[in-house]
């Protein structure tokens, strides 16, 4: 960040109420989501006594972020991100109250349980990008990663008290009576979107239609390279993390002979070690690099697996599981702000939800290897299967680092102005071929083949296909560089889609020409060469058509 922005930024995300209201109606929901996760853990272990059944309950909420969300990202990308949060927020307030009855009559089966919480996750996938990536609405980039902590701090100051208050509830009243609270929980944040008025933003070009913008986001994604190490090093993480969560009740149950209060104890360790773990991500993030902090997150979750396999009392379990809850929340917030900050804003949705898919992915595959390792080998040879691949991804890290992405400025290069043309043209008409000519001296070859190699990923990632780059065999100092679009929507959208990090690349370029010239630009439109079989020229070359006998 430069001083200048750092200067302007507000001093905590805190200080922006729109954001301070979200948080905490956030905090709220979240607190109902927890007390409800808990009350299908615990009910899941009444109805089945299978610990794949029990294991499936965080799978079932994990699989729809995974199956859902790059159709989620494409919409938040699109769509009003306020408008679609209050539909899936109203949506999971309907099924949580079906939940609730349903339970309340005692007609829940385990595959009716799994149903309702696949539909939960179902709303948290289409709900989740576009919360993420209103945070960048809410908040100047400065304070984005602080903001983003704050998020994952909430959601673990809910996880630190509400699975204990859940296990009293459950205990008490019943898991039903868990259901409902959740149903009560959405209606806070419902209220406080509905009461927001985002700014406007104007927007210069129609929305892309939601297979197109799919095919974007997977696109950009599968052009950037920072984002794909990300992505990797996520999935590799929540594949062995995700053995915590998923067989919590289990260790409850088997390996300390406790019921739903343990269980909520042992939750609401995990969580209060999340907590200090997101207080002090700030001055980790001072004094380590973005892998150094994800290599201590992998550590805690080694030692406190590892000590949670072997402990067979309540007090050495949870100081275990307070520093695996630390190294949870400090891992997935940090690849959380690494792909925000590694992503324009008009890609940042479907880059998250990408990245969503990654992570729960990788926890529902975790969530069933893990549980079906349970049940044929134990709770404890489970835990130290998780641990032992967790180390495993620490390992992989030591060859596939992290990048630092924080002084990456992605906003938007703003030096494309429409052009002169003599032909009349529509935004649908194409396809257009793109030309640029570059007269470059010999000596700079080399470095000039090395900087198109990085305009070319940058062409095809916003858009661009069939790149090519050609020599001219009668003059050798003349490269001529081309691409296609569609149509001129799309090269209008490919051309304000560069960033002012992408214009590195360009000035690089400009430096190589020879004598201080510059490129020359041509844009041409596709024209197909019909056949008229009735032309003069046409009949006299075709062959007579066979006679009929």
């Amino acid at each position: 960040m430069s001083p200048e922005s750092l200067a302007k930024a507000p001093p905590s995300p805190f200080s922006i109420p729109i954001f301070r209201n979200v948080w905490l109606a956030n905090l709220a929901s979240n607190f109902g989501s927890l007390v409800q996760s808990v009350g299908a853990a615990w009910l899941m272990t009444t109805l089945s006594n299978s610990p794949t059944d029990v294991a499936l309950v965080q799978a079932s909420t994990a699989l729809p972020i995974m199956l859902f969300s790059l159709w989620a990202g494409a919409l938040a990308d699109n769509l009003d991100r306020r408008i679609l949060m209050l539909c899936t927020q109203s949506f999971m307030l309907v099924v949580s109250v079906g939940l609730t009855l349903f339970a309340w009559s005692g007609a829940l089966t385990p595959a009716l349980l799994l149903t309702f919480t696949f539909l939960i996750g179902c709303g948290t996938a289409f709900n989740s990008p576009a919360w993420q990536a209103s945070v960048g609405d809410m908040v100047p980039r400065p304070v984005l990663p602080s903001a983003v902590a704050l998020n994952s701090m909430g959601f673990n100051i809910a996880r630190s008290v509400g699975p204990g208050i859940g296990g009293i509830i459950i205990a008490t009243a019943g898991a039903a009576a868990a259901f409902m609270v959740n149903a009560f929980s959405y209606l806070g944040l419902i209220f406080v979107l509905s009461k927001w008025k985002p700014p406007e933003t104007k927007r210069l070009l129609p929305r892309e239609p939601i297979s197109i913008a799919i095919l974007a986001g997977l696109r950009y994604v599968s052009l950037s390279p920072k984002i794909q190490i990300t992505l990797l090093r996520a999935t590799l993480f929540a594949i062995a993390a995700s053995a915590v969560p998923a067989l919590m009740p289990l260790v409850a149950k088997e390996l300390l002979k406790g019921g739903p209060l343990v269980y909520g104890g042992l939750l609401g360790a995990f969580g209060i070690g999340a907590v200090l773990g997101a207080f002090s991500s700030r001055r980790l993030r001072a004094r380590l690099s973005t892998d150094g902090i994800i290599r201590l997150s992998s550590t805690a979750l080694v030692i406190g697996v590892t000590c949670a396999a072997f402990s067979g009392t309540v007090i050495f379990t949870i100081p275990a599981l307070m520093i695996a809850g630390a190294g949870w929340v400090l891992a997935l917030s940090t690849f959380n702000v690494a792909i925000q900050l590694s992503a324009p804003r008009w890609v940042v949705a479907r880059s998250l939800s990408i990245y969503q898919m990654a992570a729960f992915g990788g926890m529902a595959l975790g969530s069933a290897a893990f549980g079906y390792v349970s049940e044929h080998y134990g709770v404890r040879d489970a835990l130290l299967a998780a641990a032992g691949f967790q180390a495993f991804g620490m390992f992989i890290g030591l060859f596939v680092k992290l990048p630092q992405v924080e002084d990456i400025d992605l906003d938007p290069l703003g030096r494309w102005k429409e052009p002169d043309i003599a032909l009349p043209i529509e935004q649908r008409s194409g396809p257009i071929v793109i030309m640029v000519e570059y007269r470059v001296a010999e000596h700079n070859i080399p470095e000039f083949l090395t900087a198109m190699r990085e305009r070319r990923r940058i062409c095809r990632r916003d858009g661009a296909f069939r790149w090519t780059l050609a020599r001219d065999l009668n003059d050798p100092d003349k490269w001529v560089e081309r691409y296609r679009v569609p149509t001129w929507l799309d090269y209008v959208r490919n051309t304000q889609r560069r960033t002012k990090a992408d214009a590195d690349i360009g000035d690089a370029i400009r430096r190589l020409m020879k004598d201080g010239q510059k490129p020359v630009v041509h844009r041409l439109i596709e024209r197909q060469v019909s056949a008229d079989m009735h032309s003069p020229s046409k009949a006299a070359i075709s062959p007579p058509e066979p006679s009929e006998t």
